[in-house]
């Protein structure tokens, strides 16, 4: 306002501020902006939605496009809490500390460019990450590396790149308990692929499963963003960065080992399958055995802790298409039973088992019910060994052997086939597994919490095809090659054997030879 306010009017724009968040942040809140310096927040109407749902909703969730200013309406809003409501907690959370530290500055830096008449609480401590105020309120940072917070009760948590906290579940556990005496949380970010804490309540709060209020704000939210700026912004990014900066797709984002637009391709194939059967119906068949086809069974055996499932697929393997699935907690001798009673209907097609510790128990009991087609390997190398060769040779084991080693190899087979479009998958279990693993210090895993049963059963699956079936019909056209060289000859032989060809059938000749063998037999008789 330009002009000297009276006491009066003074304490009536205290008044509307404090009821109103969306007036004082328009009207008294200045930001700082790159090029112009310091400036009037004028905020867009998405913006304006957000500070109602602060106020209306305890829990807040925002899924945002970068450069949205989220990061600044909401310490807009948190000034204004703390000055026009005594006693409050407030605790900023994120990744690295430094990024707490820069809202906790937004916050800090709205306060100090009020006018003074409109400071009614003033900063009495102030810390290069925290500060606290007259009437009682006060604003700490933390990294979440640390236990802050949980000592205490909190009246707002906030946490920025809450997609890019690790560990953030167990954090949650740890940090809901100091919001229960009425304490608030909003959580922002941009997706940082699925499976992590942001984006499981993202998708509860989308079905109403939990109690956050979910605000999704993409890039064309903004009014001053065309196609034009779209199509300058994303021409140097990959589709991954656009999907996590800009789009706000969880599935296209983060560092899955499967693209996702191969997944994509995947997904367009899923249809429910024909029969859930199995003691659980937990076996999916989508289609049943064909003579015409070569099966293959391949599977992934529970450590039998508990925590994780056994798994088989059968594939197909002319077209590799995964034509039936397990996935259950089956001990090790009921999984046997299905293994064999599986392998027997799709025509004793060849079984596949990893052979880890309760692995070899199944193996066992397949051998000891006669299984007819049992997969080998060289204990050496893991590649295939023929049964009729291994069964009698220390160098070689049942099954598949999983190591540090053929892990990669497997997982990086399986990924080939997708992305080559060289496998069809009917099963959302799988697809589901797929979104959720990801690359973790170099190796290909599973998101804490999730499993990777019938991805290892799939990858095997694909190792297994390409090498072992692959080696077989190469022998196979070796034999057929080196019958097919072998050409009847025209050239008759001059040969005294009957049968032969060229055979002369010289009768006294013959009679001579007789009686002269007639006279001596009894030397080869004695």
């Amino acid at each position: 306002m330009g002009y000297q306010l009276s006491k009066q009017e003074i304490v009536k724009e205290i008044v509307k501020c404090g009821k109103d968040a969306q007036y004082f942040i328009n009207t008294y809140a200045k930001i700082s902006h790159p090029l112009k310096g310091l400036i009037a927040f004028n905020t867009y109407d998405f913006q304006d939605n957000l500070i109602n749902d602060f106020n209306e909703h305890r829990f807040n969730i925002v899924l945002k496009a970068r450069q949205l200013g989220i990061s600044t309406i909401t310490a807009a809003y948190v000034a204004w809490m703390m000055m026009f409501r005594r006693d409050k907690n407030v605790l900023v959370m994120a990744t690295k500390f430094g990024t707490a530290s820069n809202l906790v500055k937004k916050v800090k830096n709205v306060h100090r460019n009020l006018p003074e008449w409109m400071k009614i609480a003033q900063i009495i401590i102030d810390n290069r990450t925290s500060f606290e105020l007259s009437n009682g309120s006060q604003i700490k940072a933390s990294s979440t590396s640390s236990d802050a917070g949980r000592s205490e009760a909190l009246s707002l948590l906030v946490i920025d790149e809450a997609a890019h906290v690790e560990g953030l579940d167990d954090l949650w556990t740890g940090l809901y308990p100091t919001l229960s005496t009425g304490g608030r949380c909003i959580a922002l970010s941009t997706p940082n692929g699925v499976g992590n804490w942001f984006h499981q309540n993202c998708i509860d709060a989308m079905a109403e499963k939990n109690d956050f209020r979910i605000t999704t704000l993409k890039w064309d939210v903004h009014p001053d963003r065309d196609q034009e700026w779209f199509e300058k912004e994303t021409r140097n990014m990959s589709r991954r960065q656009i999907a996590q900066e800009l789009e706000c797709n969880f599935n296209m984002s983060g560092e899955t080992v499967f693209h996702p637009d191969d997944m994509q391709f995947l997904i367009q194939k899923v249809v429910d399958p024909k029969y859930r059967t199995g003691f659980d119906r937990n076996f999916w068949i989508w289609q049943e055995h064909d003579p015409e086809y070569t099966y293959m069974l391949s599977a992934d055996v529970a450590r039998g802790d508990g925590n994780d499932f056994s798994a088989f697929h059968i594939f197909k393997i002319e077209t590799m298409e995964i034509v039936a699935e397990y996935q259950g907690k089956a001990t090790p001798d009921i999984f046997a039973d299905l293994l064999h009673g599986a392998g027997k209907e799709y025509g004793n097609c060849m079984i596949v088992v990893e052979n880890n510790s309760v692995g070899f128990a199944v193996l066992e009991k397949l051998r000891d019910k006669g299984y007819p087609n049992i997969y080998y390997s060289y204990k050496s190398s893991h590649e295939y060994a023929e049964p009729s060769i291994a069964e009698n040779s220390n160098s070689a084991v049942a099954g598949f052997t999983t190591t540090q080693k053929t892990r990669p190899l497997v997982v990086a087979k399986m990924e080939e086939f997708i992305r080559n479009k060289l496998i069809t998958v009917y099963s959302n279990r799988l697809i589901n597994e797929m979104k959720t693993f990801i690359w973790q210090n170099g190796r290909p895993q599973s998101m804490k919490k999730y499993n990777d049963d019938l991805i290892m059963s799939c990858a095997i699956g694909c190792w297994v095809k390409d090498i072992a079936f692959t080696i077989n019909q190469r022998d196979l056209k070796y034999k057929k090659a080196f019958l097919n060289s072998m050409q009847k000859s025209g050239k008759i032989m001059n040969t005294s054997i009957k049968g032969m060809a060229g055979f002369k059938n010289n009768s006294a000749n013959l009679e001579k030879k007789r009686k002269k063998q007639d006279k001596f037999i009894w030397l080869v008789k004695g």
